[in-house]
């Protein structure tokens, strides 16, 4: 490996073809770009190695005789505007997904980059968007269990077992695990807390353009200072969530004046 260039390591550290003995022997090498390569190997290796942790409860199942597991997550169950959006994901058992984690720890790029590659590695995905008058009609929580049961219902029949963030679906035909901060813990249940959030903020991006008054493409319907500024100016459009405060308490209108 003496003679090797970096340009032809950098090739090889992307592909992923590099044996422990190679890399022990380059170690060695005086090249200070060299040098550079190996620690990008090295940090390399540490994201792998932390990607495959998160599989741990997919692995658990697989020991059972369990396949085909589903990650499911939502987004959008504080806003005080637009729908909540829920996802279950199928991933390849052990599937590498550099970077994947909560999508609340993820810059808006790299959540980006991670939901393409979902898009084009899962086994299966589902989502369901459940509108903020049918939140208003049986609240939050309810709506995000609704959503939950559709999309899991929706992977039938391959679904074996659901991996679920947080919440408790006691209703299921298959075996689930409730884990809280699972979309930290559990990489199938952050592939579908990504999906989620990927597309809710394209769908408030989208409202942002019929009411960009409120500035749901910066806040995505959470509760700024901004956002409340003008729902006091404006009066409440018809995406706001008329039970959640402090729409329910302040004055405002049905429509957007």
């Amino acid at each position: 490996m003496e003679k090797i260039t970096s340009a032809q390591l950098a090739e090889l550290i992307n592909l992923d073809k590099l044996t422990s003995d190679q890399i022990d022997e380059l170690r060695n090498d005086p090249r200070s770009t060299i040098s550079k390569l190996i620690k990008k190997w090295d940090k390399l290796q540490l994201e792998k190695a932390r990607v495959q942790t998160l599989y741990h409860y997919e692995f658990q199942l697989k020991k059972k005789g369990i396949n085909f597991i589903a990650g499911v997550d939502e987004a959008g169950r504080g806003p005080l505007a637009g729908p909540v959006v829920v996802a279950s994901v199928i991933l390849p058992l052990g599937i590498h997904i550099p970077y994947i984690n909560d999508s609340k720890k993820l810059s808006q790029n790299r959540r980006e980059t991670i939901y393409q590659f979902i898009l084009d590695h899962a086994i299966k995905i589902k989502r369901a968007v459940i509108s903020e008058k049918v939140i208003d009609e049986i609240n939050i929580y309810q709506a995000t269990i609704q959503g939950m049961y559709q999309v899991i219902d929706e992977l039938q029949p391959q679904v074996e077992a659901v991996l679920i963030d947080a919440v408790k679906l006691d209703k299921l035909a298959v075996p689930s695990i409730s884990i809280i901060k699972g979309d930290a813990l559990s990489a199938s249940i952050a592939a579908a807390s990504i999906v989620a959030k990927v597309e809710r903020d394209r769908l408030m991006d989208e409202i942002d353009k019929k009411y960009p008054m409120y500035g749901f493409a910066k806040n995505k319907g959470y509760g700024t200072a901004e956002h409340i500024q003008a729902i006091q100016t404006y009066g409440a459009c018809e995406f706001h969530r008329r039970t959640f405060e402090p729409i329910k308490s302040l004055e405002v209108s049905n429509q957007c004046r």
